[in-house]
């Protein structure tokens, strides 16, 4: 059905209102189409009192739109109003430019937590992790705001200060970090080669143009060589627009659904399949994910390792398995709603309970153990040729190797064992070509 412009759509309520009451249809309408007079009443009397009565005068719009603010918080964390300064912030973060501290946010027990950090942001680089709590933002405490209250406060001009009183998990007292505001500009797919023939991409979130740079990053890591594996890092990935996550998955699988949503209404029903190819050509896949991959993050994951296209790695996701629709009320305002959740293929939901990994691998800091001063043949005075003539040439070649995997081992051991299981997989021939 297609959606009326805003003003069609209130004159189309107000119409049927009204002619159901003048009609006596009303008390035959069905039981959720029946307004809650009772209720109504009530919510007019209190606002005539606050209008009234409060210590200060509130202007009508003011305390309507406050009343829909809360109207819509007290449903989940993901329902909300969007004035106008958010609405445009939200078609903002969409298209990946956007001022602030680079912090995906939601609301816990009153106080903001911390989703994920955006990568190369004030926040990622000054030590904001995922799961974080927020309590204090300079010297205001957060326990009272709301999230687009918290959300403004941590913007602001390029280069100014802001301070973050942070409580953190296996840390006994609050701690502080001192920010530096900037213009965030957040690329979505950034892809590197790990080892010859093991390519690395990491999507830092899902944005409208997502699909199109990850299939471009991936034609590019196989016109340099033939691929033998590779990672998908969706860690700290807060998710985004769920047509991307689409397109990523369907990157690696031939065919079936990739995901599905269920929801009241009709329209809130929807399904997503894969076309009839994979354009990594069956090659071994690992998928990376932590307690920071939300949402369209998840679907990748979800999907991949529903048609056992990938091995998940890394710890529980986030559990975010819900779909938001934006509606317009006017041209400076929406809000955004939960309509639906979401369900992979095979009718798995996330919601509050997130992706499960195949293989744990905590995140850890680590070092390798000194060899000491083990000697080998090599070592040794007058020692045999191998007879291939590259015996030289092999050991250099395979010490330069093992350093540049002591720096990836040292620095994040979860990719390390990413690339250890990939070369496993590559070595027994697990191929889907």
């Amino acid at each position: 059905m297609k959606r009326l412009p805003y003003r069609h759509r209130a004159a189309a309520l107000l119409l049927s209102a009204s002619a159901g009451l003048a009609s006596g249809a009303f008390a035959a309408a069905p039981e959720e189409s029946r307004l809650p007079l009772d209720e109504l009443r009530t919510f007019a009397d209190v606002f005539n009192q606050v209008r009234a009565s409060y210590v200060e005068e509130i202007d009508d719009k003011t305390l309507l739109e406050n009343a829909i603010r809360g109207m819509l918080a007290g449903l989940d964390p993901h329902s909300s109003y969007l004035d106008a300064e958010s609405f445009e912030d939200l078609q903002t973060n969409t298209s990946g430019e956007f001022g602030g501290l680079g912090l995906e946010v939601g609301l816990e027990n009153g106080f903001v937590k911390v989703i994920a950090p955006i990568d190369d942001t004030p926040a990622q680089k000054g030590g904001v992790e995922a799961g974080d709590l927020i309590i204090k933002l300079d010297n205001t405490p957060v326990k009272g705001m709301s999230l687009n209250d918290a959300v403004e406060a941590m913007r602001g001009p390029k280069g100014s200060e802001i301070v973050l009183t942070i409580v953190r998990e296996g840390i006994p007292q609050p701690f502080t970090l001192t920010l530096k505001r900037d213009i965030i500009k957040v690329k979505s797919v950034r892809s590197r080669e790990l080892e010859a023939g093991f390519g690395y991409i990491r999507i830092a979130q899902f944005q409208n143009g997502t699909g199109e740079e990850f299939r471009k990053v991936l034609a590019k890591l196989q016109q340099k060589q033939p691929l033998k594996g590779l990672v998908l890092d969706l860690r700290n990935n807060p998710g985004g627009v769920l047509q991307a996550s689409v397109e990523v998955a369907d990157a690696f699988i031939r065919s079936g659904l990739i995901v599905y949503t269920e929801g009241r209404l009709p329209s809130a029903k929807s399904q997503f399949s894969a076309q009839p190819d994979d354009l990594a050509a069956g090659v071994p896949l690992v998928v990376l994910i932590n307690g920071g991959s939300a949402s369209a993050s998840e679907i990748v994951a979800g999907a991949l390792q529903d048609h056992k296209r990938a091995v998940v790695m890394g710890t529980d996701s986030f559990g975010k398995g819900s779909v938001q629709t934006v509606v317009p009320l006017s041209e400076n305002s929406a809000i955004k709603l939960t309509t639906a959740r979401y369900y992979t293929p095979n009718g798995r939901s996330i919601q509050a309970q997130g992706i499960v990994p195949d293989i744990t691998v905590e995140r850890a800091k680590v070092e390798m153990l000194p060899r000491g001063d083990a000697i080998t043949e090599a070592d040794l005075e007058r020692h045999l040729g191998n007879g291939n003539g590259k015996e030289e040439n092999d050991t250099k070649a395979r010490k330069t190797k093992d350093d540049k995997s002591g720096e990836l081992f040292a620095s994040d051991n979860q990719l390390y064992e990413a690339l250890n299981l990939l070369k496993g997989l590559n070595i027994l021939g697990f191929n889907q070509r």
